[in-house]
């Protein structure tokens, strides 16, 4: 979401009321202050994007009948409970009926803070994952696993044959061809599509942060743990967990996840606690773990593991007779989104699509049929790419400026064949400014990479 996360803060003292507020508000969030809860209850939905954090005693509703009301609306709208030391007990009983977190008067205006901000994260996940779920279930057609060809028709007829099988199942693949659609795919369509889809890029963690990742951490594990952390891994329980770039893996995590796929169950850092987890692994190699010259330090046993079923993701120049299809699907798609019409196809445009080799798959196809629709690449009406000097002066300026500063990331990220550190000294700009633009401009840093990145 944009903007400022949004509180819903419930306090019946006044002062109190004001004083918590406006800590919230120098921390960054958007606070709407109420003294009743009958008024704060009237404006919480099931859709809404925040936290809700109310003190317990209050007449009328106190906080554990609004938390219980609140439960009734969506029990993962994340509440947070302000109690004096004699509601302790109170809050412990809401605590395990599903409450986010309590926190004990007086307390410090960062303990406030952090606790909120933890909890805004948990709200921002669990609503994407439903916009997600929602749209896959909606628009079939907005899914790039596409394509008339025999390959994709087998494929597609495979992945309906064991969705409900629960069985494990590797996913080999070059970049960009659409792993992660194939798994989540595999997801929606088998008995599990009610739980969660949890994705972890194995190659982007490192060693330390994967571990916590994967199997979570107790409270005081580690320096910094100061909170119970649930690990992807039991998250997914009763869903699907998709592990991108398994190859990735450092070898310590290997043999984890290994007992984890033998035993089923889960130990957390910092606990000798077992936990069963119901789980389907969906995992995703760039490259061939059968061939041991390309498994290199990636555990014989875990592949042998894991290859219960493997599918062959082909590459776009396996499959040429679909890039016709796929680019009119991704054209069309951007021009709904950037409300602009599709330009006429050029034969330098069609000549293109039929020679190019794509190394990037369908992510490179995609961002093509995006460049197309923005004017970024030749197209019939102006037979060439179109010059500074002869931008639509009709288009706002702020539009312009930021359509030409995306043309030079992506032609800065192609030159260095998707180099961060090289495109990010050629630009001259910092790193967190980097991403950022990439992110506003929905630049996907991976599709510029011959090597792959995921």
């Amino acid at each position: 979401m944009t903007g400022p996360f949004p509180i819903i803060l419930i306090d019946d003292d006044r002062q109190l009321l004001r004083a918590t507020s406006q800590t919230l508000e120098l921390a960054g969030f958007a606070v709407s202050a109420f003294e009743s809860p009958v008024e704060a209850l009237a404006v919480i939905h099931a859709d809404f994007p925040g936290v809700i954090v109310s003190d317990v005693l209050m007449p009328r509703i106190d906080g554990l009948e609004l938390f219980n009301r609140v439960r009734a609306i969506d029990p993962q709208l994340p509440v947070i409970l302000i109690t004096g030391h004699g509601d302790i007990p109170m809050a412990v009983k809401a605590i395990q009926d599903g409450a986010y977190d309590f926190i004990t008067k007086p307390f410090a205006a960062d303990r406030l803070v952090q606790c909120v901000g933890r909890a805004a994260e948990k709200r921002a996940l669990v609503l994407e994952n439903r916009a997600l779920r929602k749209a896959a279930e909606t628009e079939d057609s907005d899914l790039p696993l596409i394509g008339q060809t025999p390959v994709m028709e087998r494929l597609r007829r495979t992945l309906r044959q064991i969705a409900d099988t629960d069985v494990d199942v590797l996913l080999m693949g070059e970049t960009g061809t659409g792993k992660e659609v194939v798994a989540s795919l595999l997801h929606r369509w088998s008995r599990r599509t009610k739980g969660n889809f949890v994705a972890l890029n194995c190659g982007a963690l490192p060693e330390q942060i994967m571990e916590s990742e994967l199997f979570g951490h107790e409270a005081g594990a580690f320096t910094g743990a100061q909170k119970r952390r649930v690990g992807r891994i039991e998250h997914s329980s009763g869903g699907t967990l998709f592990l991108d770039e398994i190859e990735s893996m450092p070898p310590g995590t290997q043999v984890h996840m290994l007992r984890v796929l033998e035993m089923r169950e889960v130990t957390p850092l910092g606990t000798n606690e077992i936990r069963p987890v119901d789980l389907r692994v969906v995992a995703a190699a760039k490259v061939d773990l059968g061939d041991p010259a390309e498994r290199g330090d990636f555990r014989e046993d875990l592949y042998y593991r894991l290859n219960v079923v493997t599918l062959s993701i082909p590459p776009l120049r396996e499959r040429r007779d679909d890039i016709p299809l796929l680019f009119r699907h991704f054209a069309q798609r951007a021009a709904r989104r950037f409300a602009r019409e599709v330009p006429q196809l050029s034969s330098v445009v069609s000549r293109h699509l039929a020679d190019h080799d794509w190394p990037g798959n369908v992510r490179e196809l995609t961002h093509f049929a995006e460049r197309f629709v923005l004017g970024l690449e030749p197209s019939g009406e102006t037979g060439g790419r179109p010059s500074p000097g002869r931008e639509d002066e009709s288009e706002p300026l702020p539009d312009r400026i930021a359509r030409i500063e995306a043309k030079i990331i992506r032609e800065t990220l192609m030159a260095h064949d998707g180099d961060v550190r090289k495109t990010i000294e050629a630009l001259g700009i910092p790193r967190k400014t980097f991403y950022d633009k990439l992110q506003r401009h929905g630049i996907v840093r991976g599709a510029f990479s011959t090597r792959g990145d995921g």
